[in-house]
This record gives C-alpha cells, sequence and structure tokens, in this order.
C-alpha cells in the first residue's frame, strides 16, 4: 500500500474540554482529513473540534455507533476515486493516545493486515483508566469471541485501524455500545488478517458517559454480550 489515503472518524459527545487535546495530538502530515462525529453534544464540542482543524459532523441520533456510522456516511459522500484506504477510530475522550498512530496503521499499511486493534491489556494502562468491571468485560468478551469464533483478541478498545473497503464489507449496524465487538466478531467471521497492537490507555478528560454510571456500564455489558451470540 503506497502513500495510503487515511481519514479518522472521532465520536464525540460533550467533549470540549477534551476534543482539541485529541486533535493536537494526531501526527501532522500522516492524515486527510479528521471527522468528528458531533453526537448531540450540548457544549461547544463542534466549535472547538474546527478550531483545531477537524470536519464536524452532526448526529442527532445518540449512541456511539450511530456516530460512527455518520462518519462513513459522510465520507461515502466523497467520489469513488476519493475514498480513503484505511479509517482510524479513536474516541474524543483523550484515553487513547494519538500519537500512537503510525504504530497502529503500520501493520496494515506494510504487512497487509485488514483490521489493527490498539490493545491496552498488551499495552501500558494507567491506574484507574479502565474500571474493573470494563477490565472484566472486556475479558469476558475476547474470551467468547476465542471459544465460538477461534479468533484471539485481549481487548475490545477503541482505537483501531482497517482497510476501509473492509470496513464496508462488515455492513456495520449497531448504533450503540456493541459497535466495537460488533466489528471485531464480524472481521472474524469473514476470516479477515487481524493483528493487535499495543497501545497507551490513560484516564479521560471528564466522566465517563458508559462505565462512569451504573446503568451505563450495565446496558454496554449487556449490549456487548447480546451482539456475541446475535452473530452466531
Amino acid at each position: 500500500m503506497d502513500k495510503p489515503v487515511i481519514d479518522v472518524i472521532i465520536p464525540a459527545f460533550n467533549e470540549e474540554q477534551s476534543i482539541g487535546l485529541v486533535l493536537s495530538e494526531i501526527p501532522s502530515g500522516l492524515v486527510r482529513e479528521v471527522i468528528v462525529c458531533d453526537n448531540a453534544s450540548t457544549d461547544n464540542t463542534a466549535a472547538v473540534a474546527r478550531k483545531h482543524g477537524a470536519v464536524v459532523a452532526y448526529q442527532p441520533q445518540k449512541g456511539y455507533g450511530s456516530a460512527c456510522l455518520k462518519g462513513m456516511a459522510h465520507i461515502l459522500q466523497k467520489p469513488a476515486n476519493e475514498l480513503p484506504d484505511i479509517i482510524v477510530f479513536l474516541d474524543g475522550d483523550y484515553s487513547d493516545h494519538p500519537i500512537e498512530m503510525p504504530e497502529l496503521i503500520r501493520p496494515v499499511v506494510e504487512q497487509g493486515y485488514d483490521l489493527a486493534i490498539g490493545s491496552r491489556v498488551l499495552g501500558e494502562l494507567e491506574k484507574g483508566a479502565m474500571m474493573p468491571q470494563q477490565i472484566f468485560g472486556n475479558w469476558l468478551a475476547t474470551n467468547l469471541i476465542k471459544l465460538f469464533y477461534s479468533y484471539q483478541f485481549t481487548d475490545l478498545g477503541p482505537f483501531r485501524a482497517i482497510r476501509f473497503d473492509k470496513l464496508l464489507e462488515l455492513d456495520m449496524q449497531d448504533k450503540d455500545f456493541g459497535w466495537t465487538v460488533e466489528m471485531q466478531v464480524k472481521a472474524a467471521k469473514k476470516k479477515y488478517k487481524c493483528i493487535e497492537v499495543p497501545v497507551r490507555y490513560r484516564k479521560r478528560v471528564g466522566r465517563s458517559k458508559v462505565s462512569g454510571t451504573i446503568r451505563g456500564t450495565i446496558l454496554a455489558g449487556h449490549k456487548i454480550l447480546w451482539t456475541i451470540f446475535k452473530l452466531l
């Protein structure tokens, strides 16, 4: 893959305090376009994103997957000869380290991998960056994927790179908490060439909308497990 075109999709809901930090840390000259998918924010997320050079796509329907799908729809408005080779997904809360993007995409560019997952388990996890229930749920979900789909993952991390043509083949549907696991399960079913890349993960800026509440944790865990079994 010679000089691939790389676009970035960042779902964001009320991340005005962190989105500028995320955008500032993306290595200069590496990507063509960054799409911040404003997921019905009530703060200045969109304005801050634009100030830092991102394109803002509005998605009034709340949900992590809904925001990601909006980013894909924005990209698909381009002419066929202007579609990207690779899409990178990362969160807008500054828990990921965008500076590590070159290491994440390298296996896709240089070794022919279809999907590269940034693994927080294999990398460096800052104390308190993931709640105990997240760590357990992550372990359970990845082991169920191994059991039912014979694919070894250690993480459902949001920081990931995927060939755009392969992403379209997956026909992604989930509109909320099941987005990441849907991608990995479908990739496993299609026998995509997948790899995990160790990444660092820090405490997010602000309170998590999912793991920061009991309701969010329960809903996310249920949806992830339901998605794994639904796709069998």
